[in-house]
């Protein structure tokens, strides 16, 4: 992040750079008041979720300040596709070493495309000095009841993923230099990295279909073991099954991508759910079923694990 010129106020910063993302037919009040006032339609809930990226943690230090803050906001945004909700609104808390015009500049931009595409006014938060840091805090809606949750798999469901899986781990590798490819691929794989896509409309589709639901953000595996323990149930993932990127497979060899596809996380796709007799939504991929038991079986697992933060 490139040194700041002149100190400036925490308000006035605000009003130049994050002010005027906050309008939509859900906000009532917006920003500059003490609080922002969002309505829901009858017989709505409403659905909260919070995530954290720090820098030299979940992203490479120096990395591009739009993609930073349009990955924020899509891996929280993500949480909302895994509940079947639909967008509201998102706060913002925001940590800066210092002030600088063309950095700030660069996240509104990247803040911009991801309210625009996401249709999540950003309607208020906080901006404070220190480590660089940015925590989205994302409000949606549910028709009451509906919420997609992790407990309702049963056994004899069938196991399905939104898209191919491993394509953001790879995306980091390339981002860190500890991988090469040619530049096609590793531009779609990096892009997979910074600008991941959470199905929100897919997750809308779901409600009253899917058994359960979650988002692949710790790693496939790891995250099944979330529906597993909630559900009470066991999961099997077929590994013939998972779809890998033609992206993906070009830059590393099948036994590393089925290894990043099953425990490199973040790829902020839609992992669900569904009876037997249910069709599956167009685009997605069957990947294995739920039998009785607990925990998660897979014949590929081996040692792959999830991201731990400790």
């Amino acid at each position: 992040m490139p040194d700041a010129k002149q100190p400036r106020g925490e308000f006035s910063l605000i009003a130049q750079y994050f002010s005027t993302l906050d309008k939509s037919s859900d906000v009532v009040l917006g920003n500059g008041d003490d609080g922002a006032v969002l309505q829901l339609k009858t017989g709505e809930e409403l659905v909260v979720s919070v995530d954290s990226m720090l820098e030299d943690v979940h992203f490479p230090r120096n990395s591009p300040p739009a993609d930073v803050a349009y990955r924020a906001v899509a891996a929280a945004a993500s949480d909302l596709a895994a509940m079947g909700a639909r967008p509201l609104a998102m706060t913002l808390a925001l940590s800066i070493p210092h002030a600088d015009d063309a950095w700030l500049s660069d996240i509104r931009s990247g803040l911009s495309d991801a309210v625009s595409d996401f249709d999540l006014p950003l309607v208020g938060g906080d901006l404070t000095r220190g480590a660089l840091s940015l925590s989205v805090q994302v409000m949606g809606a549910v028709p009451s009841g509906q919420a997609i949750r992790r407990d309702g798999a049963r056994p004899g469901d069938l196991i399905y993923v939104s898209g191919s899986l491993g394509d953001s781990a790879a995306g980091l590798a390339l981002i860190e230099g500890r991988l090469t490819g040619d530049v096609q691929a590793a531009d779609a794989l990096r892009a997979r990295f910074w600008r991941p896509f959470p199905a929100l409309d897919l997750g809308v589709s779901l409600r009253r279909q899917a058994t359960s639901a979650i988002d692949v953000s710790d790693g496939l595996l790891a995250d099944l073991g979330h529906i597993a323990e909630a559900s009470k149930v066991c999961v099997y993932v077929d590994s013939a099954l998972i779809p890998l990127s033609q992206a993906l497979k070009s830059v590393v060899s099948t036994e590393q991508a089925l290894s990043w596809a099953l425990g490199g996380g973040e790829d902020y796709r839609l992992c669900f759910t569904l009876p037997e007799s249910v069709p599956p939504p167009e685009g997605s991929i069957r990947i294995g079923c739920v039998e009785s038991g607990s925990g998660v079986r897979c014949d590929a697992a081996g040692e792959i694990d999830g991201y731990r933060h400790f």
